[in-house]
């Protein structure tokens, strides 16, 4: 009796496990196939296409649409805004603005600030950029005890994050070809010099560990984090707006 009330229990979890990865359905725009070698012929079509693709799930189906970009992100504090500007290769900068116009701005640091955002009660923000060749990025905590602004580098990626997501109590960050796992203030590279060098990371989309999509030029990304592995699933149709 015992080892039958096993077997099925193994049954019902297998069984379980297949509906749940199956509830993903990869919209009909996109085909999956073979993750192209970095500056290969197809790696510079996708990089010449300008077809970006955003990732988000909702209602947990995956929803694809094409990117928006901005230049800026801000923060809202009790008394004002924390304000990030990313001009690219023309640098960027970290301020805060008080909601009171009479009192000034207040610059905190300057970079290419691409993301502010709350975390286990923190702040942190994600900066960074990539031009000709060289590569830098740090995710930091800010502290805005009493309007009295200081930050802190937790990790440098030596790479430029481009996206984020968090899940449970994890950062996902991609970065420029990388994407790192960051727990308790440590940070796990999870894949290396992956195939979306120059294709431009713009989103990340978590429905568990092994259901992680990302945005990027040309198409979308598939990661399974425990395993490893990943697909790539290329664009081929147009995308509804």
């Amino acid at each position: 009796m015992k080892s039958t009330y096993l077997v099925a229990m193994m049954i019902t979890f297998l069984l379980c496990t297949s509906c749940h990865e199956s509830s993903i359905v990869i919209p009909k725009e996109f085909v999956e196939s073979v993750p192209p070698k970095i500056h290969s012929d197809e790696w510079h079509h996708l990089n010449y296409t300008m077809n970006d693709c955003s990732v988000s799930i909702n209602n947990g189906s995956l929803d694809v649409k094409k990117v928006v970009y901005g230049n800026g992100c801000e923060f809202k504090l009790p008394k004002g805004r924390l304000i990030g500007i990313n001009k690219g290769e023309w640098g960027g900068s970290l301020s805060y603005k008080p909601d009171d116009s009479t009192q000034k701005t207040i610059g905190i640091q300057s970079g290419n600030i691409k993301f502010i955002f709350s975390f286990q009660g923190k702040i942190y923000f994600l900066e960074g950029s990539a031009h000709l060749g060289m590569r830098r990025g740090a995710l930091s905590e800010i502290d805005t005890t009493n309007s009295i602004f200081t930050t802190n580098m937790v990790v440098n990626f030596h790479d430029a994050p481009n996206a984020y997501a968090i899940y449970e109590d994890k950062i996902l960050i991609a970065t420029s070809e990388n994407f790192f796992v960051v727990k308790n203030r440590n940070h796990e590279l999870v894949f290396k010099k992956a195939f979306w060098s120059c294709l431009y990371p713009n989103s990340i989309a978590v429905l568990d560990e092994k259901n992680v999509f990302m945005g990027i030029r040309g198409g979308i990304v598939k990661l399974d984090i425990p395993a490893k592995t990943m697909k790539f699933y290329k664009y081929i149709s147009s995308i509804n707006k």
